[in-house]
């Protein structure tokens, strides 16, 4: 298997399709390959016994016929993506993380689902899939339409804070928004000051690089969590690290990852 696009995964669910428009107008703007894969799994006893045959062909067809419809759609609506439709008989999440091992650049789920992605819910395929994933991945959430307001990045100093800002500058620049770079300080013993200037120096070096985005550096008073979440009210798109430390102490799958990953109001992504 050679991936080097988006990958997002399809089950037939409204939050599934969510996902696939998201990665499709993603797809369009970053000039890469979409592939949308549906899965299927044959766990009943005797299922891979001739007896059980028409089953699993019954269950291959139907995935099939899922690929073709959302395919023929996203092709209406975006004739000039580089796009694949594909069935594989596997878990959702095995099938999805496969992909992100193979080099897809990013990974896309629904923040819940049914049918072909069995149990497409945070908790269970989704997180499976943020949590052990080699390669960002976006987890489409939220409003309705969140495509007014800017980039935001959780920024704490961490390695995984500097990989975070790197896919939300390229975010940004790509849709032509505003950064808006955020870093939380607790609200008993911190200097604001010193926070600032903590900030500034883990934006420097990605000003340099892309210094046609523009920036807006905040410092925040709060939980983590809580000061993300309210920024994602009025953003178009979360970018956060899978792990961190200082300003966003235990920034990992579990924890602030987790709680954005349920109480966002727009798609957000974890950048591994």
């Amino acid at each position: 298997m050679k991936t080097n696009g988006i990958v997002v995964g399809y089950d037939g669910s409204p939050e599934a399709r969510r996902a696939v428009e998201w990665a499709a107008a993603e797809a369009g703007r970053l000039g890469c390959t979409l592939r949308i894969v549906t899965t299927y799994e044959v766990t009943w006893p005797g299922a891979y016994y001739a007896a059980a045959a028409e089953q699993i062909d019954a269950a291959r067809q139907a995935a099939a016929a899922l690929i073709a419809e959302i395919a023929a759609g996203v092709r209406q609506l975006r004739p000039t993506i580089d796009l694949e439709g594909v069935t594989v008989a596997a878990s959702a999440a095995a099938t999805l993380l496969d992909h992100g091992d193979a080099g897809a650049q990013l990974l896309v789920v629904g923040n819940r689902g049914a049918g072909g992605l069995t149990n497409l819910l945070l908790g269970s395929v989704s997180q499976q899939v943020a949590t052990h994933a080699k390669v960002p991945v976006a987890v489409v959430r939220g409003r309705p339409d969140p495509s007014i307001g800017p980039v935001v990045a959780g920024v704490d100093g961490s390695a995984s804070g500097d990989t975070a800002l790197g896919v939300a500058f390229e975010a940004a620049r790509a849709r032509g928004r505003v950064l808006v770079a955020v870093r939380a300080y607790p609200e008993e013993g911190g200097d604001e000051t010193v926070e600032r200037a903590a900030l500034e120096e883990s934006l420097a070096t990605w000003r340099t690089k892309y210094p046609d985005v523009p920036v807006a550096p905040q410092v925040a008073a709060g939980r983590p969590a809580a000061v993300l979440v309210d920024a994602s009210r009025t953003a178009t798109l979360l970018v956060v690290g899978s792990r961190g430390h200082g300003g966003f102490a235990g920034l990992l799958l579990g924890s602030v990852g987790q709680q954005l990953m349920h109480h966002a109001d727009c798609p957000v992504i974890i950048a591994h």
